[in-house]
């Protein structure tokens, strides 16, 4: 285990020295990178919004307009195929995805599902899917009566098909806007991810993306007066009311046919009229919108046209001349933003459906320059204290280990930097946890090295021994954690993702430079210093030999383990967690006051006089910032969570700067709880199976137990102390069970590894033992995290407070059910079936040896 090869050698250092030259970038000055070769790395990590600043929203296609619109064109296209076949029809109603026609005479049914037929005609599906889809199906419920319904298959193929072309708008939309490095991208079958790092302006985003855009020209009906038809007259056929975008809005009568669409725009910019100075949007169409558009105007001149934008008239100028150029103006009461705008969505084109925003997380430059100081200062510390602390305990060991752990960051973000994932304020979480868990593994091998020197090996036996049983060990133990975090990634979103990412590459880089870098600096100081013992430390928080009889307290923990579960599930249901809304629904806004501190009582006033009903305000981090919860009460919609966000931004916008807003409306909220439920459930399965196949079904459910041990009591802990319950929370759970078991799984090694050494030995005196040799381990490695999650709980800053408190707990809780539940566990599933004869024989061969070899603990038997 101690000899390398020069060719181990180089490979260990280059993978170092590879590391560092893409890790570099993230720490050097951008003018340096850009001065440097181009066949260097410059590429640094890309940072998440809230970090840097920026909006995510989540718009989802709204499948029942876009059922609706499909209705209407089929129905539009049934009337035009009877009337072509001559075949009257009495009534044309719709219900649900349903059209019925009622014929005047039954016995033209066969004729008319004839001249139907074509309407069920399948359509590709595309290339990809490879098949093809029949949007209609046609039925004669009864006589004279022929229903044409648009089927499942049809409906998911329209709403695929919508949100493939919407992609592309939003990214013209959102490319017009000026920002750099945008992410677009598909969610699920019906929904767009967008992501703006860097953006001043979310409002302005939401409003190019939350319009349809589709313009139409139309031409108004002077022969009923619209204000008579708005108060309750009858629209008359063919025609369609519709309304004004003046304050107050007027209503306007307008002919259903559309004499041109938008469709056939070249270009659009924003502009001024030469007469009046007003700004307006100069429109240019193509050869045949111009042909379209030159003969409705010379047909209707003194006629009024109505230029209508997702059914709202922009304006309705009357027609003087012909307009034969190709070219025209649009104008309504613009200002210079709201011109530029219109040209912006006109160019980028319509949306082929409307959008819905069900989620939006917007992070102000101000927050995420802040989490950014925050997170180095958490970092640095977090470091320095994991560094402090190795040194004391190890010594020169102590050394190497810090070694490895610089080299395990520098190839953490080179590995970030290479695959391109984006770096948040949870991903710093994950880093800073790693630096606590990265020392696991030389805690692991250099424990079982003092291990095996005190059984007698020399310095050099003792060091390739230690290595070589460690191995197994550290590979279990960061296996239950990497599917923790594997299980995260694939159910969690965002920042939890992020998070993930982070985690699962510090454990693979962890075990890299445990089993290289770490074993080729020891060996390389055997051979140079040939030592005749090992180093000391300066620190220990447990004497080398314990003889802690912890099996026979068993069944006194149990009942305190017991009676805390069923205390943590009663506050469960008495109290009730404190969900975010991620779980509920609602809106939260931070601010942060322009002048002196925030004063909650009359943030809550200016909320409630904006009409916003029963705002929570509370203090958040410094005096000067306080955070607002707007809960989704009743019956509220995506869209009215958006309208609360608006409302109190304008209300606060004089006296406040608005640094953080999420959004998150009932159709996602509830998908999120969902998700979180499954994830904990699939990371358990998972982890249960592992441990079943690498131990017996006796530890799988022993480590199982301990795990929803730890996961009960931190839920209890999180209602008791009320801390905010989101996505965060979850991961941070989620954390704790691959940490717990972490913990569980290294001392089943050590019980497995006892049970083949002292095959005739009690279980409860093997159990002991088996704490006892990793009881020095579990307090260090324990002690590690603790360090850095207190840095991060201290100078992490106020927005992952919460989550880190989760952790923390976890952490210790995690480690007291290591030793106190999950090895007692396996006296109850009876691991080692001796019967009394055979105990009674080996209790009374221990006695009988006792004074012979004083060094073997003689705990209780179990």
């Amino acid at each position: 285990m101690l000899y390398f090869s020069r060719w181990k050698t180089i490979l260990i250092w280059l993978t170092v020295l590879i590391g560092l030259a893409y890790a570099a970038p993230n720490v050097l000055p951008r003018s340096w990178t850009e001065g440097l070769p181009s066949w260097l790395p410059d590429k640094s990590v890309t940072l998440g919004l809230d970090l840097q600043g920026g909006s995510y929203i989540l718009l989802e296609v709204d499948r029942a307009s876009l059922v609706k619109e499909r209705l209407q064109s089929v129905q539009d296209e049934v009337r035009q195929l009877l009337r072509q076949k001559r075949i009257g029809y009495s009534a044309i109603a719709t219900k649900d995805h349903t059209i019925s026609v009622r014929l005047r005479d039954p016995a033209q049914a066969s004729d008319a599902q004839s001249a139907l037929e074509q309407l069920t005609q399948p359509i590709s599906s595309g290339l990809m899917s490879g098949g093809s889809v029949a949007e209609v199906e046609l039925a004669q419920p009864q006589a004279g009566v022929i229903t044409a319904t648009l089927t499942d298959q049809g409906i998911a193929y329209r709403v695929s098909t919508a949100v493939t072309q919407s992609i592309e708008v939003v990214r013209r939309r959102v490319d017009e806007l000026g920002t750099t490095e945008p992410i677009i991208q598909r969610q699920g079958a019906d929904r767009i991810m967008v992501q703006v790092p860097g953006l001043g302006d979310p409002k302005r985003l939401k409003e190019l993306l939350n319009q349809t855009a589709k313009l139409t020209f139309q031409l108004v009906d002077q022969s009923e007066n619209a204000e008579t038809v708005a108060k309750g007259g009858r629209v008359p056929p063919g025609d369609v009311l519709l309304y004004t975008n003046d304050k107050p809005a007027r209503p306007i009568l307008v002919k259903r046919q559309v004499m041109v669409s938008g469709e056939n725009l070249t270009d659009a910019q924003p502009g001024f009229d030469q007469q009046t100075n007003e700004p307006v949007v100069n429109i240019r169409f193509d050869s045949q919108g111009a042909q379209r558009f030159g003969r409705v105007t010379q047909a209707n001149v003194g006629k009024p046209f109505a230029i209508v934008l997702d059914d709202k008239v922009l304006s309705a100028p009357v027609i003087r001349t012909a307009i034969l150029g190709g070219q025209a103006q649009i104008s309504g009461s613009f200002t210079v933003q709201s011109a530029n705008d219109l040209a912006v969505l006109l160019r980028a084109g319509a949306l082929p459906a409307t959008l819905n925003i069900i989620e939006e997380r917007t992070v102000g430059p101000g927050l995420g320059a802040d989490s950014i100081d925050a997170g180095e200062m958490a970092g640095v510390i977090g470091a320095v204290a994991v560094v402090v602390f190795m040194l004391a305990a190890y010594g020169f060991l102590g050394v190497i280990a810090n070694i490895a752990l610089a080299a395990n960051l520098i190839l953490l973000f080179a590995v970030l930097t290479v695959i391109g994932a984006t770096l948040t304020l949870p991903g710093i979480a994950g880093i800073v946890l790693t630096l606590g868990m990265a020392v696991d593994s030389n805690v692991l091998i250099y424990e079982r090295i003092r291990d095996e020197r005190r059984q007698g090996r020399s310095v050099v036996q003792a060091i390739d021994a230690g290595f070589q049983k460690a191995l197994a060990t550290i590979l279990d133990a960061n296996i239950t954690t990497l599917i923790a975090a594997v299980v995260l990634f694939f159910l969690g979103s965002g920042p939890v993702r992020g998070f993930a990412v982070t985690l699962a590459i510090g454990i693979l880089t962890t075990v890299f430079t445990a089993f290289t870098l770490t074993r080729w600096l020891v060996a390389a100081w055997v051979r140079r210093r040939r030592p005749k013992e090992l180093p000391k430390g300066y620190l220990r928080l447990v004497p080398e030999v314990t003889k802690i009889p912890f099996m026979k307290v068993r069944l006194k923990i149990f009942g305190v383990s017991m009676a805390l579960c069923i205390a943590s599930i009663v506050s469960l249901f008495a109290i009730g967690p404190n969900f975010g809304i991620d779980f509920t629904g609602g809106t939260l806004i931070e601010v942060q006051a322009k002048q002196g501190a925030a004063d909650t009582g009359d943030i809550r006033t200016q909320l409630t006089k904006a009409g916003i009903a029963d705002p929570q305000v509370q203090e958040f981090g410094t005096q000067n910032e306080a955070l607002i919860r707007i809960g989704a009460f009743g019956e509220v919609s995506d869209s009215s969570q958006q309208k609360l966000v608006d409302t109190a931004s304008q209300a606060l916008s004089q006296t406040y700067d608005i640094r953080r807003t999420e959004v998150v409306g009932p159709t996602v909220s509830g998908e999120l709880a969902w998700a979180a439920i499954i994830g904990v459930l699939a990371s358990l399965v998972a982890i249960l199976v592992y441990v079943w196949l690498r131990f017996e079904w006796q530890f799988a459910l022993g480590a199982i137990i301990a795990t929803v041990n730890d996961v009960i009591l931190t839920l209890g802990f999180i209602t008791v102390t009320q801390l905010d319950v989101s996505l965060s929370t979850v991961a941070a759970i989620l954390t704790i069970v691959g940490y717990s078991l972490n913990d569980t799984v290294v001392i089943y090694d050590r019980v497995r590894e006892n049970l083949r050494r002292f095959k005739k030995m009690p279980l409860g005196q093997l159990l002991d033992l088996s704490d006892n040799e990793m009881l020095s381990r579990t307090t260090m490695t324990s002690a590690t995290t603790v360090l850095a999650l207190a840095a991060l709980f201290v100078f992490g800053g106020e927005v992952i407070r919460s989550f880190v408190a989760s952790m923390l707990f976890g952490v210790i809780i995690g480690t007291f059910s290591s030793i106190f539940v999950a090895a007692p566990v396996l006296v109850f599933f009876n691991l080692r079936s001796t019967d009394a004869a055979e105990a009674a024989r080996a209790a009374d061969l221990d006695e009988k040896k006792k004074a012979a070899e004083p060094g073997q603990i003689s705990a209780g038997q179990a």
